[in-house]
């Protein structure tokens, strides 16, 4: 097993950093390609061509987050010798393009996608992308083996997995402390906090459903609280109903406490952007998404938050979850050594740890969280995952895993089902016909 050169390198890429700003060598992160024209170091891993990757990435919501990855990646450039070339699309335009892309010439060479079969799997059985199962062996990268699972096709692996996200219920501990509340323990707990919540004059949940995403997210939760990851992993499988009583459960839960007023008037006609306003400015006491929303929260809050599982029915309940984009290299690159080593640079420790610093997305790799300077909620949510690596079980992010259409009647259905356009059975006959179609 070869060692990581980026874990003898991390400590010197600062000074070749210093020494690549002032000979003009750092490459295209300035912006995504290349604008101020000024040309890479030769490649090391070949002398006599210089190399220039296409990175293809989600578009940031933070600007300023784009800008410090740029800056980031610039330790790379000056440390290796390839030049990286950004290009940021917001994520419906690039799940639009990317297969065109990766067939094309000018594609990119590495791109960062989902790593759930319904994303980065679709192109895998496209062939679209590089097997790096020989890279793993020769790097020695040290990924959760659930991780690596989620990019493993037909025994090859073809990708690092992204960041971890967990979805749970982000709760105003002020608030409850106020009101006298218990952290919720199970959901009759959960229900009794929410309705002294509500008879207080705010807001328990803040729940928007204008996008439809965020409808998935809902029933992932109760969900994977309910039946576990044994039962929703039985639901991908065939091996379960999508209209099965248990779905059929969970459906009726969430137009239940839309009709107890456990939810904001109308959720469908509130964006995500505006549920988090509600938490925020503490018009809403909780707000059920996920792990990465904890960097918005502590710069955008002055109280104390903290982060639960949606309760199950006879506990605490389980984390929802999945992984977030993470890199891949495309089938056509004609750089795959090149584009090898900087997914040697993005598995890196070093790069772990600068991503929870600076980004606060957690990375699928073991970190020494004692190093790291992070808020206490984030420190919190380094902890569960910690736990859940161990062996704690884990739910699913189901959009993650199904089809376009399956996700498709998923989001409509949940939107239907606030508005009263159908009822949950109605809602689970359809999820069981997409998954069968």
């Amino acid at each position: 097993m070869q060692v990581s050169r980026w874990k003898v390198l991390g400590a010197a890429a600062a000074v070749a950093l210093v020494a690549g700003a002032c000979t003009g060598g750092t490459g295209g992160t300035g912006g995504t390609d290349s604008a101020d024209g000024a040309s890479a170091p030769p490649s090391t891993s070949d002398p006599a061509e210089e190399v220039s990757l296409k990175w293809l990435i989600e578009e940031p919501e933070d600007a300023e987050a784009l800008a410090a990855l740029e800056e980031h990646i610039a330790e790379f450039e000056s440390a290796s010798g390839i030049d990286i070339r950004i290009d940021a699309l917001p994520f419906d335009t690039m799940r639009t393009i990317l297969q065109t892309q990766l067939r094309a010439e000018e594609g990119p060479d590495v791109f960062s996608w989902g790593s759930g079969p319904g994303f980065g799997g679709a192109l895998i059985e496209a062939g679209l992308v590089h097997d790096i199962t020989d890279a793993y062996a020769e790097h020695g990268w040290d990924v959760y083996d659930f991780a690596v699972d989620r990019v493993t096709v037909d025994g090859k692996i073809y990708g690092i997995p992204g960041e971890m996200e967990t979805i749970g219920v982000f709760y105003n501990a002020d608030i409850f402390d106020e009101l006298g509340l218990d952290v919720p323990q199970s959901l009759e707990e959960f229900r009794t906090a929410m309705a002294t919540i509500r008879d207080a004059g705010l807001v328990p949940l803040a729940v928007g459903d204008k996008e439809g995403w965020e409808g998935g997210h809902l029933l992932s939760m109760a969900l994977s609280s309910d039946i576990e990851s044994d039962g929703l992993e039985a639901l991908f499988a065939g091996e379960g109903s999508w209209d099965s009583p248990e779905v059929v459960s969970a459906l009726e839960l969430w137009r239940d406490f839309d009709e107890e007023g456990f939810l904001p008037d109308s959720p469908t006609a509130v964006d995500y952007d505006g549920s988090i306003a509600m938490f925020y400015s503490g018009e809403a006491a909780m707000i059920p998404t996920g792990s990465w929303l904890v960097g918005e929260i502590d710069d955008n809050t002055d109280f104390e938050v903290g982060y639960i599982p949606f309760p199950g029915p006879d506990g605490q309940g389980i984390f929802a979850g999945g992984l977030g984009s993470g890199p891949f290299i495309s089938a056509n690159t004609a750089h795959k050594d090149a584009a090898v080593e900087f997914l040697d640079f993005l598995a890196s420790p070093e790069h772990a740890q600068w991503t929870v610093e600076n980004l606060h997305t957690i990375p699928p790799i073991p970190i020494d969280t004692g190093a790291l300077e992070v808020s206490p909620l984030l420190e919190q949510v380094l902890e569960d995952i910690a736990g859940l690596s161990a062996g704690g079980d884990f739910g699913y992010n189901i959009d993650v895993m199904t089809s376009d259409q399956f996700n498709e009647a998923m989001y409509d259905g949940m939107q239907a089902l606030f508005t009263g356009q159908a009822t949950p059975q109605e809602v689970a006959a359809r999820l069981e016909a997409a998954a069968s179609s």
